[in-house]
């Protein structure tokens, strides 16, 4: 793989990992809620406003332009299970962004999941 095919699927995992990051905030912004037909218009409503919901949709869409930069140089046989690197990028932006909790099974499960990743790249 070349370096400019490497950095085009790495970008488009960080970028979809922020928008994972930033619509979580976004909901801990709003609050619980649950879509009924009554409250649809002012939950969407709020939804819609809000800033990190805005700025993880903006992720996700320049997420989707360089996957699809990276799809058309790399098989997805070997771009997709790069993917996977979003479970490191989400779990350390949670801990220290979200306050949430990353402990030892944790990471040892997403260093499983590195090593898997590291050995389809190197196929």
């Amino acid at each position: 793989m070349s370096p400019v095919s490497i950095g085009l699927i790495l970008f488009a995992v960080l970028l979809g990992a922020a928008a994972q990051l930033f619509l979580k905030a976004g909901t801990n912004a709003v609050g619980h809620f649950a879509f009924h037909w009554d409250n649809l218009l002012p939950i969407g409503v709020r939804l819609a406003t809000q800033p990190a919901i805005l700025a993880g949709t903006g992720c996700y869409a320049l997420s989707l332009a360089f996957w699809i930069m990276a799809l058309s140089r790399v098989p997805v046989s070997i771009a997709y299970p790069m993917v996977a690197i979003g479970y490191l990028l989400n779990a350390l932006g949670a801990w220290l962004w979200l306050g949430e909790s990353l402990g030892a099974q944790k990471l040892v499960g997403i260093g499983f999941i590195i090593i898997g990743v590291w050995l389809i790249a190197r196929s």
